[in-house]
């Protein structure tokens, strides 16, 4: 994954604050909740040495009119004193809880592994009048996010389902209708192919009815088709629909999360055999710093020590991030873009 994206959360001057709070079920009680989790917190960090403006500026974005949407969505929060340099309101804490932590570099690490484990798709539900598509952020872990929505249908305002009575055979009839749907779905699929061409997804996923699927991916470009998946899964006609269909979309992206990670474990050993890989928090750092790595490697679920400030000159060298289930020493390893013996040189 590439993180270049964060770079301007790096390029920032420290000490940082990073502040973890876990998303939680709405409560009645959310405000005071919230406030008690937060002061837990601040404690920490005082104690731990954090100056009084950087705590304000956590103060300010932890403690808001909505705090429902806090306890419910979590927070990713940094800050210098300066102000806040990350806010995501979303919980990248997978479960383990708060935490906070006060250092020379931004605590990152588990922030990232959930960003490596987001997908971005394109979703298309056809129907034979066009299609509504969502692009959307998809994780096993989270409610999916949608960023935009848009409702597609050709320029023919003609009712493909019944006749003018009289004007034409029913073959005729037939073929016409056949070729409003056809128009339909090239207009969706010249949306899509713009779409991929500018965000580049991970995955293109077709729903929504049969024969409007069909219409839809043979209209597809072969740049689409690349990352096409359909499902029959789920639709828009209620929130059961609804919840099947994301359900479905959750089940492809953890797919290909695994097939991202097994070809990041035979790209590590590949390259470990033709001397383009280091293991452990040394070697990895040395590299880093030296800008030889061209992707840095994390254990999957847990975090190895010192890798803040491994990730944040991974990040500052334009590094790609990646996730791995194998052991690896230290929990850390790098792909190099050259060989050991240059990249670890005195």
């Amino acid at each position: 994954m590439n993180l270049e994206n964060l770079r301007t959360v790096y390029d920032n001057q420290g000490p940082f604050a990073t502040v973890y709070l876990e998303g939680r079920s709405p409560a009645a009680d959310s405000e005071q909740q919230v406030r008690l989790r937060w002061d837990g917190l601040r404690e920490s960090l005082a104690n731990a040495g954090a100056a009084e403006e950087i705590l304000s500026h956590l103060d300010d974005t932890m403690i808001v009119d909505d705090i429902s949407e806090v306890q419910t969505d979590g927070r990713t929060v940094v800050a210098n004193s300066a102000g806040v340099v990350l806010d995501e309101h979303w919980d990248a804490a997978l479960g383990t809880g708060d935490a906070a932590h006060y250092s020379e570099v931004p605590e990152l690490g588990a922030y990232i592994r959930e960003r490596t484990r987001l997908v971005d798709v394109v979703l298309i539900i056809a129907d034979q009048e066009g299609a509504t598509i969502r692009e959307l952020r998809v994780s096993p872990q989270h409610e999916a996010k949608q960023h935009d929505e848009s409702l597609i249908t050709g320029d023919n305002d003609e009712d493909i389902h019944a006749p003018r009575e009289g004007a034409m055979s029913h073959n005729q009839i037939r073929r016409r209708a056949d070729e409003i749907i056809k128009d339909n779905a090239r207009a969706v699929a010249e949306h899509v192919d713009g779409i991929v061409k500018a965000r580049v997804p991970d995955l293109v996923v077709v729903a929504g009815e049969v024969q409007g699927r069909t219409a839809v991916k043979a209209e597809l470009s072969t740049r689409v088709n690349e990352l096409m998946h359909e499902t029959s899964q789920g639709g828009t006609d209620d929130d059961a629909a609804e919840e099947a269909l994301y359900d479905a979309l959750k089940s492809l992206a953890s797919d290909y999360i695994q097939v991202k990670e097994s070809e990041q474990l035979e790209n590590l050993s590949y390259s470990k055999a033709h001397s383009l890989a280091v293991e452990g928090h040394e070697k990895v750092s040395q590299a880093v710093q030296r800008g030889a790595a061209a992707t840095v490697l994390l254990n999957y679920d847990v975090g190895s020590e010192g890798e803040g400030a491994i990730l944040a000159e991974a990040v500052l060298s334009s590094a790609d991030v990646g996730l791995i289930e194998g052991e690896a020493a230290d929990g850390i390893a790098a792909i190099l873009r050259y060989d050991v013996s240059a990249a670890l040189a005195d």
